[in-house]
């Protein structure tokens, strides 16, 4: 009998105090309760693999979107700091642990310069939000990894089964 398929789940909705203030988004999602029941779910902060720590400053990307950074062509950066590195350390890191683990989908957090899958925060760090994807989607992306937001339980649970 083959092993049900994993799938990469934003640490922070998981519970996991990762978030770059150091809370949580926690999600009570009844398909991500039953992939936990299921023990489908290897959670995964992109940026504490990276090497950044918690609590940590804000950071969004400026001058483009994650496949811009991921290239070499736009920044992520905190107020004070180019912080680009981290988040290209933690992008591939997520990429080795699904290539390790065979997974093909991921469910990440909204809006983060990591993990957001359609829009994120346009780098004027005043909440203004614009169509993009992080620099771990982006990653995963061109890898062939499907991703999802939160608001996409459903639609991810349909590409896991597949």
């Amino acid at each position: 009998m083959k092993a049900a398929s994993k799938i990469l789940v934003s640490a922070c909705l998981i519970g996991q105090k990762v978030r770059y203030d150091g809370a949580a988004n926690e999600s009570a999602h009844p398909v991500l309760l039953r992939w936990l029941e299921a023990e489908r779910v290897v959670p995964f902060c992109p940026e504490c693999a990276g090497g950044l720590p918690v609590p940590r400053p804000p950071a969004e990307i400026v001058g483009g979107v994650g496949m811009d950074v991921v290239l070499g062509h736009a920044a992520v950066r905190t107020r004070n700091a180019d912080v680009s590195e981290y988040f290209l350390k933690g992008a591939q890191a997520a990429l080795a642990r699904c290539e390790e683990l065979g997974i093909r989908v991921a469910l990440l957090k909204a809006r983060s310069p990591s993990c957001g899958s359609t829009q994120i925060y346009d780098g004027s760090f005043s909440r203004t939000l614009k169509e993009g994807e992080g620099v771990t989607t982006a990653l995963l992306r061109q890898h062939g990894i499907e991703v999802f937001s939160e608001d996409e339980f459903e639609l991810a649970d349909q590409a896991l089964g597949r």
